[in-house]
């Protein structure tokens, strides 16, 4: 049965490896799609540890921006899709000086694709709404953004999962109705 997961916390709180080990109980064929960018030595280890965390038969798929085609392209013969995360997305199209209007649609237009296909998806995500508003315009922008998308997300979502200190706290059950 097709199920849409969403998994947020905030740094190290454990949603990457809590969202790996779902995906391994489900024991389905997996596409896990990694949106990180490289772009420092500090990431580059990141990427590694995160890489030795996940089985060797998932396919993996690398993108950074453009999820939407990359999911409207899965086929059925795959069953879960972990998407690793909503956070790396938005830096992504920030760093590509989108505009808002531009990516609100394009989380509009990933939401809807998620829905759309058959695989159960599984989306990591950072929660931004816990901490104090920031000096910075530009990390401002950030919140905002993310903190939008997680809303549209959870909101569609079937389960919410909220990863306190390495803990799973479930914030909405697959039998809460969807708006």
């Amino acid at each position: 049965m097709k199920k849409f997961i969403f998994i947020l916390g905030g740094t190290r709180s454990g949603k990457s490896s809590y969202a790996v080990a779902l995906a391994k109980k489900l024991n389905k064929k997996t596409v896990f799609i990694a949106t990180a960018a490289p772009l420092d030595k500090e990431m580059q280890t990141r990427i590694k540890l995160h890489k030795a965390s996940r089985p060797q038969s998932w396919r993996v798929i690398e993108e950074e921006k453009n999820i939407d085609s990359v999911l409207s392209k899965i086929s059925n013969k795959h069953k879960v899709v972990l998407i690793d995360c909503m956070g790396l997305l938005i830096s992504n199209f920030l760093m590509s000086n989108l505009k808002n209007k531009e990516i609100e649609k394009r989380i509009k237009k990933l939401i809807n694709i998620i829905l759309e296909i058959k695989p159960t998806i599984i989306l990591v995500s950072n929660e931004v709404g816990s901490g104090m508003v920031p000096k910075n315009p530009l990390a401002r922008r950030f919140g905002d953004l993310l903190g939008w998308a997680n809303q549209m997300m959870a909101k569609k979502a079937d389960e919410v999962i909220l990863m306190q200190s390495g803990i799973p706290v479930k914030i909405k059950n697959a039998n809460f109705k969807k708006e």
